[in-house]
């Protein structure tokens, strides 16, 4: 017969490993002889405490972690003399570690910094302690006079340090109103499952009471490590690295950043021109074993082998991992925002050809593309548009596929109209590569200036690509052939980053432009890039690309302009498009053109988003005609500060003047002239497309010459303000910058120039001394 006792004691130790945690009440409801066994059962059974949460696959999934440890290597505690603590770097981090505390995250520090602060201490003590004779004899005549320091054990520095360290800690953490706790561990605590489950249990209560713990090996007590080998008294630490990754695992964190004074792991040795920063590592790939290493770090054993193997292990157990520069500002912030720092462990390999690779393939190939004739690359456009009629079932086919998964998500409707693809969209698509095909034959190469400098001397200036162009544009998959073809026809390299909802569709018609390139040996020229987050390394990437053109909302034009540092943005940041109506008007021409402009496409960056009115006719029919048109439209609209003044009933706060709806909205308001309507609109405008209606030539003239916008019109819808609509066959994006190209941007705008001096030998001499002249005529083109 069993006991109570003992069906008790099963029960328990059933109940701990069932339950899928190692929570310290449970296992005090156990017998201290019977804890251990719980533990084993449930660490067998690969229980962990609470259920484990996804492990981050990209670095935009950083924002969301909950449980962080942090482990600062000696190079980030120490001075560059080796000789004491770098406060400073050591305050920045703990506000830093205070501030994601503060948002509710659950901190854990692991320290070197003991053997560091104690070999200051000791040493000073041992100083002291010498006698004159003693001090005098150990002048190094080579060191110019100055006493070689004492030799000290390291275990001796580690336990007069420890208590500095932690003081340290505990004053600076003290400021942000944190507490800290102080661990200390040997590696047999990690081996022996009691231990290890005390361990756990006492970190789990002190994050749970919002303290901060520091955990540090036992340097005191741990066998010795390597002697000093560095004359300069380099300290030799223990391995931290090895213990903060089984800590991260054994605490459940889902993030683990590794702080050293180096940046990461490169592609080359660091510091060789090709050399680049990974930015993203995965040990799983093929590829996971060819990486170079950077410099180890200037103290510590670890060096960086033992970060890659300890990382490589932490996620493998399901901890993400980052590799970063210590004394880098905000590191540890920047980290956590998912911003790129250092080097990100991930578990998912790249699809495809890494980005980098592509960037440099488009490069490559848009240098080949430039040595084709005119009518080669015209050849290439034109079958790619070919192709889209021929494979038309296949393109539809994917774009179902696309729509129905955008439908099931609950994209919008206006969303919706964008990234669907029909028959008659295929045909004019095709149409308009057509034209870009047609018009190209001579777009590179072509003079544009000719300069006579002296006899036998002739400088020209001509047309030529930009180089390589990233286009990032979201939900319309026609965009795709568009922007390839005037890529190809302006001699462009080009990368491509489409929306995750248009997947299926980009990817067919990517292989269409492929397709057409390939008799060239081309297909590489156009890249597609198949990851959100490999934007991120492509903005940086100035030595290969030129020119970032981003197409979609306001909000990823100025996360891109923000995030791009030395690569120039085309794009505009809002479509705040307005439709003046004056005062001499016919009321017919005004109706069709404010209900085209707004209704035809509201989702477009064209569409009038404001609706300018002279105040003569607000008490007329042809204002409550247009708002009543608009109402059976389905359009709301929102009354502007002076109309919102000048109405009995309505809406009693007035609408914002610089808001870009996007959607079946609009803004109206009055204004008395022409003049407060061209001021109204140079102030609350984004210089996209503005369009005045009037029977006036002369007001439509100064209209148009004093409204500072990229487009402007005179009795048009403002969504005539498109590439194709233009002429241009199709476009890359609508520009509303005022350098390079503006409004809706065509071929011409992927080109730039370069001067070309055709001389016989002249030199600078020659001028210098008269035997030359300068003429400087100008030539016909």
């Amino acid at each position: 017969m069993i006991s109570a006792r003992t069906l008790c004691h099963h029960q328990l130790v059933k109940c701990y490993a069932a339950t899928r945690t190692t929570s310290a009440s449970v296992l005090r409801c156990l017998p201290h002889g019977t804890r251990t066994e719980a533990w084993t059962v449930a660490s067998q059974r690969g229980y962990s405490e609470g259920p484990k949460p996804k492990v981050p696959e990209v670095r935009s999934d950083l924002t969301k972690v909950k449980r962080v440890v942090v482990k600062l290597g000696s190079a980030v505690i120490t001075r560059e003399d080796e000789c004491g603590l770098a406060l400073g770097r050591l305050a920045s981090i703990v506000e830093q570690v205070a501030e994601l505390q503060a948002q509710g995250r659950e901190m854990v520090m692991v320290t070197s910094g003991a053997v560091a602060f104690g070999k200051q201490k000791l040493r000073q003590e041992a100083a002291m302690s010498m006698s004159m004779r003693q001090n005098l004899s150990n002048l190094n005549p080579h060191k110019n006079g100055q006493v070689r320091p004492p030799s000290l054990e390291p275990r001796a520095c580690a336990a007069a340090g420890q208590s500095g360290l932690m003081y340290m800690y505990d004053s600076m953490f003290s400021q942000y109103g944190l507490k800290t706790a102080q661990v200390l561990v040997t590696k047999p605590d990690f081996q022996n499952e009691y231990s290890r489950q005390n361990l756990r249990s006492t970190l789990s209560e002190l994050v749970a009471l919002k303290i901060v713990p520091i955990i540090n090996a036992n340097d005191a007590v741990a066998p010795p490590p390597e002697p000093d080998k560095d004359l300069a008294g380099v300290i030799s630490v223990k391995d931290n690295d090895s213990l903060a990754a089984r800590l991260a695992v054994d605490v459940g964190a889902e993030l683990l950043i590794i702080m050293s004074d180096v940046n990461g792991l490169y592609t080359a040795p660091p510091g060789l021109p090709d050399s680049r920063l990974l930015n993203t590592f995965c040990p799983l790939s093929p590829d996971g074993t060819k990486i170079i290493i950077g410099d180890k770090s200037r103290v510590g054993v670890g060096g960086m082998d033992n970060k890659v193997k300890a990382a490589s292990w932490a996620l493998k157990n399901g901890v993400s991992v980052v590799i970063c520069n210590g004394c880098e500002e905000k590191a540890i912030i920047n980290t956590v925002k998912g911003k790129k720092v250092g080097t990100f462990f991930t578990k998912t390999p790249s699809e495809g050809t890494p980005v980098e690779v592509q960037a440099r393939q488009a490069r490559d190939g848009g240098l080949q593309l430039q040595a084709l004739s005119g009518e080669h690359r015209s050849a290439i456009v034109n079958r790619l548009a070919d192709l889209l009629l021929e494979r038309k079932n296949d393109i539809l086919d994917a774009n179902q596929l696309d729509v129905s998964n955008a439908y099931s998500e609950g994209m919008s409707q206006p969303l919706m109209a964008r990234l669907l693809l029909n028959d008659e969209k295929l045909d004019t698509l095709a149409a308009g590569l057509r034209q870009i095909a047609n018009s190209s034959h001579n777009a590179l190469g072509r003079v544009v200036k000719r300069t006579k400098v002296s006899d036998s001397m002739e400088l020209q200036q001509i047309t030529v690509p930009i180089g390589v162009l990233l286009v990032i544009f979201e939900s319309r998959p026609d965009a795709l052939p568009q922007v390839a073809a005037l890529s190809i026809c302006s001699g462009n390299g080009l990368l491509l980053k489409g929306g995750r909802e248009a997947f299926h569709s980009n990817k067919i018609l990517h292989s269409l432009v492929q397709e057409a390139l390939k008799p060239f040996a081309l297909p590489e020229t156009i890249g597609l890039v198949s990851r959100r987050e490999d934007i991120t390394d492509l903005v940086h990437m100035h030595e290969y690309i030129d020119l970032i053109i981003p197409r979609g909302s306001a909000q990823l034009i100025r996360q891109i302009q923000n995030e791009s540092q030395h690569i120039p943005v085309l794009g505009h940041s809002e479509g705040i498009c307005h439709v003046y109506i004056d005062e001499d008007v016919d009321p017919e021409m005004a109706i069709r053109i404010v209900v085209d402009s707004k209704c035809s496409y509201p989702a477009a960056c064209n569409s009038m988003e404001t609706l300018l009115i002279h105040n003569k006719h607000r008490q007329g029919p042809l204002f409550d005609q247009i708002c009543e048109k608009l109402r059976n439209e389905g359009v709301d609209f929102h009354p502007g500060p002076k109309l919102s003044k000048l109405l009995k009933f309505g809406p009693s706060l007035s609408a914002s003047m610089k808001t870009e709806y996007g959607a079946m909205e609009c803004a109206i308001e009055v204004v008395e002239s022409l003049d407060e309507a061209i001021d109204h609109i140079n102030k609350y405008g984004s210089s996209h497309t503005d369009s005045i209606i009037t029977n006036s030539d002369d007001n439509a003239e100064k209209f148009l010459k004093l409204v500072d916008s990229a487009c402007v019109f005179k009795n048009a819808s403002t969504r005539f303000a498109d590439g194709y609509r233009f002429g241009l066959g199709a476009e890359v994006g609508i520009s509303t910058s005022r350098i390079h190209a503006r409004g809706p941007v065509g071929m011409e705008g992927l080109l730039t120039t370069k001067w070309v001096l055709k001389a016989s030998g002249q030199t600078i001499r020659d001028f210098n001394d008269g035997t030359c002249q300068y003429l400087h005529e100008n030539l016909p083109v």
